[in-house]
């Protein structure tokens, strides 16, 4: 077990200030969680290109593992799309993401952004927009989109089984998943690039036509986008210089503002990435290499497990430039660095026993997204990792909001055990202690191993699927060793 103490042990704000003094911590803190009646920032609304988004929480796009194999929505797709919509979040970022060509997939029941889905997605956002209408009587100012990738090194589309598509033979990541670094065959050719580009841009026109306002180029977590950011050692247009290694995120952006001009396009970017960590039951360790390390996006190249903004600020600039609307913004892998990316105090079953207090990493991830729009005050971003923060997320969060760190709060799993979180903050001032998400990562756990994902702890639905009563047993038998 973990030896940092637990945000549910800390009572009171005074408490929770006390330890981010303790850990050296910068991080804003209100004294109370305001409703829209006292003027929360949260509640403010914000604009997005020409759209008045109508507060300031935003959904986190979350695959559930869920769909049917051809790419379909099931009922379980249905529900977690309907319970987004009446979160009370006015900016949902994608719902979930959605794989713009079948190999693409990062498990087989992933949802697919193609002609044969058009129905399926279609309904999926009209159940998620009707949700919201019943709940709050407007959609005037809810913006919805579409999240497109590609899973590159961690693609899954027919089995439990990876089955990669490289952007190039990146050593420590190649052990880590067994790849043989002479295996060329898994590296994307140029040539199939080019066809991979056009796989977005119809993607992005298909969601367009289905009433999405905007879709999200999805560049983070080390799916294909993200891991082409530090393809340094790859030769060719794609690889080398950032120019190049950006080449392939900014073709699809140019493509889609070009071909589909009244459909917005947004990034999630894993702004700075580090070392690949072992997996273990004991405390984390970073694996083995060498500096300067030319392996990482945003990663200081003499110490690997520091970040570096230099490039990624000059990203961001050149992402401006092409016109993208918002950017949302992560950090790392849950794969293969999830302390950095998810903080969290139980790891999931490929993980290891956090070797920070989580607290370091969201505040990690606070402090970048400042950093960031402090640099480009005028372009949107969204934050994430808030979910650590627990009781004392929506304190954070409204800080941040007002002082300017962030321009809109992203939520993951926290929604996924306390759906409503937005609209009861908002509305009574309350976060529901039952409800409130404890980072036990059984939503990562249970796709790691198979089963569709959900809070099979909170979720008196999930824990009562027979699924729910499996994730127990293999949790038990991980534990017995």
């Amino acid at each position: 077990m973990s030896k940092y103490p637990k945000v549910v042990k800390l009572k009171t704000v005074e408490d929770f200030r006390a330890r981010l003094q303790e850990l050296e911590i910068e991080m804003p803190v209100d004294d109370a969680i305001l409703t829209s009646e006292q003027n929360s920032p949260l509640a403010d609304a914000f604009k997005i290109g020409d759209f008045d988004v109508g507060n300031r929480w935003c959904i986190h796009p979350m695959e559930g593992w869920d769909a049917n194999r051809d790419g379909t929505a099931t009922e379980l797709t249905e529900r977690r799309w309907r319970r987004f919509g009446e979160s009370g979040a006015k900016l949902i970022w994608g719902g979930e993401a959605m794989a713009v060509q079948p190999d693409g997939r990062a498990n087989a029941n992933q949802l697919m952004a193609l002609e044969s889905s058009r129905d399926s997605i279609r309904s999926l956002r009209e159940t998620l927009e009707s949700a919201h209408l019943e709940a709050f009587g407007t959609t005037d100012d809810l913006l919805v989109g579409a999240q497109l990738t590609h899973s590159g090194r961690f693609c899954r589309p027919n089995t439990h089984e990876l089955e990669p598509r490289i952007a190039y033979h990146h050593p420590l990541l190649n052990e880590k998943y067994g790849i043989d670094s002479n295996d060329d065959s898994i590296v994307w050719t140029d040539e199939d690039l080019e066809k991979l580009i056009d796989a977005y841009v119809a993607s992005a026109k298909l969601m367009s036509e289905i009433g999405f306002r905007f879709v999200d180029v999805k560049a983070c977590h080390g799916y294909l986008l993200h891991e082409f950011l530090s393809a340094r050692t790859r030769p060719g247009k794609f690889g080398g210089d950032l120019e190049g290694r950006s080449r392939i995120l900014t073709t699809i952006i140019e493509r889609i503002r070009a071909e589909i001009p009244g459909l917005m396009v947004f990034v999630r970017l894993s702004v700075f990435d580090i070392l690949p960590y072992k997996t273990s039951q004991e405390v984390g360790q970073p694996m083995d290499s060498e500096t300067p390390y030319q392996f990482g996006f945003g990663t200081s190249a003499d110490d690997p497990l520091a970040y570096d903004l230099t490039e990624p600020l000059k990203l961001l600039g050149i992402l401006k430039e092409k016109g993208v609307a918002a950017v949302n913004l992560s950090c790392g892998s849950p794969y293969y660095n999830p302390h950095i990316q998810r903080p969290a105090i139980f790891p999931p079953s490929d993980g290891y026993l956090p070797p920070e207090d989580p607290l370091v990493g969201v505040a990690r991830q606070l402090k970048v997204v400042h950093e960031c729009k402090t640099a480009f005050p005028d372009l949107p971003f969204v934050g994430s990792g808030y979910s650590y923060l627990q009781d004392y997320l929506p304190h954070v969060a409204q800080a941040a909001v007002r002082d300017g760190w962030v321009d809109s709060v992203g939520l993951g799993r926290m929604v996924l055990s306390f759906p409503d979180l937005p609209a009861s903050t908002l509305s009574n001032g309350e976060m529901k202690r039952k409800l409130i998400c404890r980072t036990f990562s059984d939503c990562t756990t249970a796709p790691r191993n198979g089963i569709v994902s959900g809070c099979y702890p909170l979720d008196k639905f999930y824990k009562d699927m027979p699924e729910g009563k499996q994730l127990v047993e293999l949790k038990k038998a991980a534990r017995k060793g």
